[in-house]
């Protein structure tokens, strides 16, 4: 462990210094530790390596006064400090912030702010090699004759310069072998490489593309607020295609003007190709990235540059949030309706609702990007708790498409089959057109469900309460929740029956063999987690439409984020039903959302698009809302429903989710809390009932919701109820503050 020591003159008279020190642990709060002689006290948010119990850790110094009472016996000294800039006020505010609102010890949200250690310790010196006086000789011709791939060496090398060998040689166009050879000949020499720019700084002179009028006004708006160096929320909104990324880039632009740091979020970083392009466009240079595909040197290079204000302008997933930088000016979060965004593991909190507190703590303006955005935004917007911009049209003239609903209770599937004729002929039509068609299904694998004929027998998953999903190219069944896998079976695991197992219900695979039947010369790629694992995945997919090379889009709902396909024309949902089924609250905004977004994708250029909508329920206000183009009217009605019952955002909600391993325990567990629940005005308190997935990962799950008044703080009340219950060790009782899923 690289670590500081700083000595001083050991101080006089008085004993040593104490200070604090918050472990990034699942702790109640920071511990105290003594300074010792020799060295000067760091500064709060420093850095520190800190014995703890057998072993080290590394914390960090932070705010308040130590325990005068503790006596002194019982203190230890702090090892050391890092050379790297302390954590800034407004993050250490925001990790106790997060930490009170999602009723989690702070350590184990700093725990997310220190996510990259390594990078505490500086980067180790690299060797390159510069000019020799040998070498200087033979580059202004003097000496014996040189080969020409030792010519174009010398001729791209400047005396004093250091350069990296294998981009000296990839710059000289000549092997790394010349190279060697001319260091063993004496006409260069070792020397170490000055730490790089790694992360380039975009430039603020390149023009922009030409904004409409309406984009330009938003554009302004939004420049504005990037200036005044205030805290304050925007929304833009627009239809998909209206430009909004185009616009919220102006704003990073005049961020960066103002000399501070940028940060944007997206919900899927790793499948966001599209948008990093559009980026280095209007640039000239890539943004820093941050998501869970990243490896370790290059996690630990950035995190480390962000806290030494090297990155203008970082791009991440919902974890960025808590990187240390220290003079954020503007967070954009994009599609900020996304549940991606909340995350459901640990510390459980959704990175928008974090994303306004983090601009506030830091000064910072803070925009929310969506073309469907969710009720709770939409409801700040309206009550002026954050301004709003629309843009009402698309961006270079495209119209949107036009959305009609296919009943399939007049026109069903032929047996055996998922695509109705209508949409089968539409399809036959579009690419007889030689235009592009996507067929969209949210349902992954080949089929959700396999039944035995003979006894009805089901394939479910032993660690959870799902069904296993059958994959037919990798012949296996597998748990979408908690990873389980295992070969499909040759006979019924329950009565033994040869060959009875059926899958029920389609996948996006089992839509690919369908379409491969109805349309056998397309060309057709499957967009799902599956097989777009990953950047370089989703770059060569979205090349590959670009180019022409496919025909047919089979996808999920990674299609509907955010990309843009100019030659696509015609979208199919095979199944426009299917996010509507269950008890779940938001179940109808969410497929309003999720299907608005993907209709977005066809007719995005000169073309005209079409969506088509299958359903078996086309009355139903989310497909009528879809048709005619009325979002503001469909949320407005959900609004209207929400309201008597004081339903988010009109009330607040917080589950307790309790766990065992023992299903007598979890029992146990929540029907004392249930016992122990809080009553009063404005409160109530639903359950204890089994979680609609009773069994995750091999853990026995109940659900208790509270649910109260907009104008009561939920905290406290979670805070004492937790404190009146004595919960095993062996129960996990998880809080979810604002919960977005009732899984």
């Amino acid at each position: 462990m690289a670590v500081v020591q700083r000595k001083a003159a050991a101080p006089n008279g008085a004993g040593m210094a104490r200070l604090r020190v918050l472990l990034p642990l699942p702790l109640a709060g920071a511990y105290d530790y003594r300074v010792p002689q020799g060295m000067p006290v760091p500064p709060v948010g420093s850095f520190v390596a800190v014995p703890l119990g057998n072993r080290g850790s590394i914390g960090v110094v932070w705010d308040g006064e130590a325990d005068p009472g503790l006596p002194e016996r019982k203190l230890k000294d702090i090892e050391g400090v890092f050379e790297v800039p302390p954590m800034t006020e407004s993050l250490r505010r925001f990790v106790e912030w997060v930490a009170a609102y999602t009723l989690s010890p702070p350590g184990a949200v700093l725990r997310m702010a220190m996510s990259a250690p390594a990078a505490l310790e500086p980067p180790a010196a690299k060797a390159g090699w510069r000019l020799s006086a040998a070498g200087q000789r033979a580059r202004r011709g003097e000496g014996a004759r040189l080969t020409e791939s030792r010519r174009r060496v010398l001729d791209v090398m400047e005396p004093g310069e250091v350069y990296a060998p294998a981009a000296l040689a990839a710059e000289a166009g000549v092997s790394p072998g010349v190279v060697r050879g001319m260091a063993d000949a004496g006409l260069l020499e070792s020397a170490l490489l000055p730490p790089g720019e790694r992360f380039p700084v975009p430039d603020l002179q390149r023009p922009g593309p030409e904004l409409g009028p309406e984009q330009a006004e938003a554009a302004a708006a939004l420049r504005e607020a990037a200036a005044v160096r205030h805290f304050g929320v925007t929304l833009l909104t627009g239809v998909t295609g209206s430009g909004k990324t185009e616009v919220y880039l102006e704003a990073v632009a005049e961020c960066l003007r103002q000399g501070r740091q940028a940060l944007v979020l997206l919900p899927e970083i790793a499948l966001s190709t599209q948008w990093l392009e559009r980026f280095e466009r209007r640039f000239g240079v890539p943004p820093a990235l941050w998501h869970s595909e990243l490896g370790s040197r290059r996690r630990r290079d950035t995190w480390r540059a962000v806290a030494e204000d090297k990155v203008p302008v970082l791009v991440g997933a919902r974890s960025a949030l808590f990187l240390p930088f220290p003079d954020l000016g503007l967070i954009v979060v994009d599609e900020e309706h996304e549940t991606a965004f909340k995350q459901e593991e640990g510390v459980v909190y959704n990175a928008r609702d974090m994303a306004v507190v983090r601009a506030r703590l830091a000064g910072a303006s803070c925009v929310l990007v969506s073309a469907t955005p969710s009720l709770e935004t939409l409801t700040n917007a309206e009550t002026g708790r954050y301004a709003a911009l629309h843009l009402p049209v698309r961006h270079g003239g495209a119209a949107l498409p036009e959305v009609a609903i296919i009943d399939q209770r007049r026109t069903p599937p032929e047996r055996g089959r998922f695509l109705s004729p209508p949409l089968v002929q539409a399809v036959r039509d579009t690419l007889a057109e030689g235009q592009q068609a996507m067929l969209f299904l949210n349902r992954r694998g080949y089929a959700p469900l396999t039944l035995c004929r003979a006894c009805g027998h089901r394939m479910r998953c032993p660690n959870c309460t799902a069904w296993l999903v059958e994959h037919r190219v990798q012949r296996r069944l597998q748990c979408h929740h908690c990873g389980h896998a295992e070969p499909i079976p040759e006979t019924c695991p329950e009565c033994g029956a040869e060959a009875s197992l059926t899958p029920l219900g389609p996948g996006v695979e089992r839509v690919q063999d369908e379409a491969a039947d109805l349309f056998p010369e397309a060309r057709m790629l499957v967009m799902a987690s599956d097989t777009i694992p990953g950047p370089a995945a989703a770059a060569e997919a979205a090349r590959a439409i670009a180019a022409r090379e496919v025909d047919l889009i089979i996808g999920t709902q990674i299609v509907a984020k955010g990309w843009h396909f100019p030659h696509l024309t015609l979208v199919g949902v095979v199944d426009a039903d299917l996010g509507l089924a269950g008890g779940d609250l938001r179940a109808a905004e969410r497929t309003v959302q999720l299907l608005h977004q993907v209709a977005g994708r066809a007719g995005r250029a000169e073309a005209p698009g079409r969506v088509l909508l299958q359903s078996w329920n086309p009355e139903h206000p989310v497909m009528q809302a879809l048709v005619s183009d009325d979002l503001e009217g469909f949320m407005a009605a959900e609004a209207e429903q929400r309201r008597p019952g004081h339903w988010p955002p009109f009330g607040r909600l917080a589950a307790l989710i309790v766990s065992a391993e023992d299903e007598r325990e979890a029992d146990r567990a929540a029907r004392d809390l249930g016992l122990a629940a809080p009553q009063g005005e404005g409160m109530e308190v639903l359950g204890p009932a089994p979680a609609p997935l009773a069994l995750l990962r091999g853990r026995h799950r109940r659900r208790l919701l509270l649910k109260t008044r907009r104008d009561v703080a939920v905290q406290p009340i979670l805070r004492e109820w937790l404190g009146r219950v004595a919960v095993p060790a062996s129960v996990k009782v998880q809080v979810d503050v604002d919960p977005v899923g009732f899984l």
